[in-house]
């Protein structure tokens, strides 16, 4: 049951409009909430339980960028510190590194010289810290090394930019300190990021879960303001879901001006995404535009690839990731139908699936995955089916990495297959990226929609050299990049035992 103390509501309400505002055309005026952020303030501060104490515990909010977070945030830890009755109450602002951290700091600071709360406090900018020292209360900025965060009695965290944190430690430290309060609150305030093993992503899946009846927490909240996955980007209409100020102290020009780049840029359509419509992405900077490789998709049958040629890429994996076999058929009207194999450790799939929060259980029970016995990937299931494939189909060359493969490549040329050492450097991997790139954008790659190229095909990061090379980049790809390392590579072997294209095109061969 809930039950609401309106008292306490409006009391936290009305002391953050007693605040001002600090920056840009608002500078100076009072602080009054748009109802979007009094609804927050409300439903935080208004729950009591059943012993009389404030229900909410961890608030979750994620919006996209430019929509009044800090502000929000520097209110939110000036009540915690002035209004909510705490006797030395500590306050803490978190973050990913101490300049982000003093970000909230500093609009609380300046709200406290404009609202005439410094009267009542010491304001230290060189130690990031408001002291009141009458209560023996302090509100400080904490830099993000964690170690030395133990033995804190926090009464309240706001964690700012959570998306941002490389580990759990600090989140794990500091919402574990309040053990001794009676309503200790931590107030997060983020945008989406693109690592699905952060603390971030693990706190935004709880509270979906929460929201949709698959947990039960009533001391979490959570505000979440986002456009869905399956929504046209570029549609203004959808862009509030986001934004809940646009219109107000959210400016729509700014967002046009970005969208209009995202467009032209493939690179910057995942920063668009996540910063300005607040979603979850699967990297930093996507380089190919899923819309695009989803309009290249086209159909693709075995039956009526059986005995054309064709030109693979196999990228093998340590013994406990995915191993990738892409198979690439010419249509001989500068167009390529692409047919891939993937394999995981039996074992390994439910740790994998839990783990990345990936189908790997789903695509091995569809057909589109499969998988060698035991906790680690067996090569020699990977050769028989190389070799079972090999009867289907006409095979002419194997393009694989030196790395891990020398006693499966020796099996495979045992058994007639022709197959060639590719590089992983720029010199290699150059001309094929880029016309991967073309081929996706003229939608002369078919690929069906397969589910787990797809996938990777979302996670693709390239890395550029000062010469403009590039490269498929696995160190930045979050996620697995496997299946497109030999698309790329059997790509290139196709375009190659076709003719000249490279040399009408000017690109840099072997």
């Amino acid at each position: 049951m809930v039950i609401i103390d309106k008292k306490r509501a409006d009391h936290a309400v009305e002391f953050i409009q007693a605040l001002k505002h600090t920056k840009g055309r608002w500078a100076g005026r009072p602080f009054l909430l748009e109802p979007w952020q009094e609804k927050i303030i409300r439903d935080i501060f208004g729950q009591i339980d059943e012993t009389g104490y404030r229900k909410i515990r961890t608030a979750y909010m994620e919006v996209a960028r430019k929509n009044g977070k800090s502000e929000l945030a520097a209110a939110v830890a000036l009540y915690l510190l002035f209004g909510d009755g705490e006797i030395g109450a500590e306050i803490y602002s978190a973050a990913g590194d101490k300049d982000q951290a003093s970000i909230v700091f500093n609009v609380a600071a300046q709200m406290c010289r404009l609202s005439g709360l410094e009267n009542r406090c010491k304001i230290l900018d060189s130690t990031k810290r408001i002291i009141i020292p009458g209560a023996n209360s302090i509100y400080r900025v904490l830099s993000a090394e964690h170690a030395t965060k133990h033995g804190f009695n926090a009464s309240g965290i706001i964690f700012d930019e959570l998306h941002a944190q490389p580990n759990r430690h600090l989140w794990d430290v500091l919402t574990s300190s309040g053990g001794t309060r009676t309503q200790p609150l931590t107030f997060t305030i983020t945008t989406a990021g693109y690592d699905r093993n952060s603390i971030c992503f693990e706190q935004h899946d709880y509270a979906e879960r929460i929201s949709k009846g698959g947990a039960n927490d009533p001391t979490f909240y959570s505000a979440i303001y986002s456009v869905p996955d399956d929504a046209d980007w570029t549609d203004e209409e959808i862009w509030p879901l986001a934004n809940p100020a646009l219109g107000t102290f959210r400016d729509i020009r700014e967002m046009r001006t970005a969208c209009e780049k995202a467009k032209v840029i493939p690179a910057y359509q995942n920063t668009f995404r996540r910063l300005y419509l607040n979603q979850w992405t699967s990297q930093e900077s996507r380089w190919l535009d899923l819309t695009k490789w989803m309009e290249s998709a086209g159909e693709v049958h075995e039956e009526d690839l059986m005995g054309e040629p064709a030109y693979c890429g196999l990228d093998l994996s340590s013994t406990i990731d995915i191993s990738a076999f892409v198979m690439v058929f010419p249509d001989g009207e500068g167009s390529y139908d692409i047919w891939p194999t993937f394999w995981i450790p039996e074992e390994r799939i439910r740790e994998r699936s839990d783990r990345d929060r990936v189908h790997y259980d789903t695509w091995v029970r569809d057909g589109f995955m499969r998988t060698t016995p035991g906790n680690g990937i067996d090569y020699r299931y990977i050769r028989r089916d190389i070799e079972e494939l090999g009867e289907k189909f006409n095979i002419r060359e194997i393009a694989f990495d030196r790395w891990g493969a020398t006693e499966i490549i020796q099996y495979l040329e045992d058994d007639g297959f022709t197959v060639v050492q590719f590089g992983q450097g720029y010199a290699s991997m150059n001309s094929p990226t880029k016309e991967l790139m073309k081929l996706v954008l003229g939608r002369n790659l078919r690929h069906g929609n397969h589910p787990v190229l797809t996938w990777m095909a979302d996670n693709l990061v390239v890395k550029q050299d000062p010469a403009g090379n590039l490269k498929p980049d696995k160190q930045k790809s979050i996620e697995k990049i496997d299946g497109m390392v030999a698309l790329i590579m059997g790509l290139d072997r196709a375009i190659r035992n076709q003719g000249s294209i490279y040399d009408e095109r000017g690109f840099i061969t072997l």
